[in-house]
């Protein structure tokens, strides 16, 4: 454990309860949310509830572990306290909301069930091994380790992004006006959050050490995570919410429109 200045430890605690207080907030809109939506949108909505559930609870944990791990000296600087910063509650917390992360944008999309249920089915074991292979390498206390983990957990990692990006670039091949804005944005946010993952992941690896890199780490996953879930949640509220008016099942004073009848 780094030792770290007044303002490098308050730095992460304060993020951290930013996304604790980001989590929670998003889920009391997507809760809310849910009911303004028509039933084929309604289980993305769902899970984007379940994400920032499940993502709350361990920014909880993290926080706890965080304010234990190192306390104040008479010097003013904040030393380890000899009780361990748990960080692995972040991959328990990633193993159950990227592929949640994930169905929630194939579910918005509306895709023949064969399709997306072979495009879900792929994804959640894409994103369970990426997982699973990222964390051996984040704890390696060698670098050759960390690369060797990096490089294996990157292929499925490529692979999703790859899956996603393609539905993506096809719906809004189909889609035209402000659903299709909303597609490409998303698309933009995708790589934007996702994108930096690997990028942590690397710095110790490219020189960044002691309490830059701890600061660094958990600032950057802390603001990604925060994009990542609860502004890619509400994308998809968006989304589907243009959708929704395309189809005109969305009144002039925004409620659902009443079911059409044949």
């Amino acid at each position: 454990m780094s030792e770290l200045s007044a303002g490098e430890f308050s730095l992460v605690y304060n993020i951290m309860s930013l996304a604790i207080a980001a989590m929670l907030g998003s889920f009391i809109f997507f809760v809310s949310a849910r009911g303004q939506l028509s039933r084929q949108y309604r289980p993305a909505m769902v899970m984007s509830s379940l994400v920032v559930a499940i993502a709350g609870y361990h920014y909880f944990r993290i926080f706890e572990s965080w304010s234990a791990a190192y306390a104040l000296d008479a010097a003013g600087r904040y030393v380890a306290t000899g009780k361990p910063f748990n960080d692995a509650y972040r991959y328990v917390d990633w193993l159950l909301t990227v592929p949640l992360l994930c169905a929630e944008l194939i579910a918005v999309l509306t895709l023949p069930r064969a399709q997306r249920n072979s495009i879900m089915g792929r994804l959640v074991v894409a994103a369970a091994l990426m997982i699973a292979l990222g964390y051996p390498g984040e704890v390696a206390a060698s670098a050759p380790m960390r690369h060797l983990f990096g490089l294996l957990s990157t292929v499925p990692f490529v692979y999703i992004i790859y899956v996603l990006w393609v539905e993506l670039s096809r719906a809004v091949t189909a889609k035209t006006g402000p659903v299709a804005v909303l597609l490409r944005n998303t698309k933009l946010l995708l790589l934007a959050t996702w994108g930096f993952y690997p990028i942590a992941y690397l710095m110790p690896l490219i020189g960044v050490s002691g309490s830059a890199a701890t600061v660094g780490l958990q600032v950057g996953y802390s603001i990604a995570d925060i994009a990542a879930k609860c502004g890619y949640g509400v994308m998809i509220y968006l989304i589907a919410r243009a959708k929704m008016e395309e189809a005109g099942e969305v009144e002039a004073d925004g409620i659902l429109a009443a079911p059409r009848t044949a």
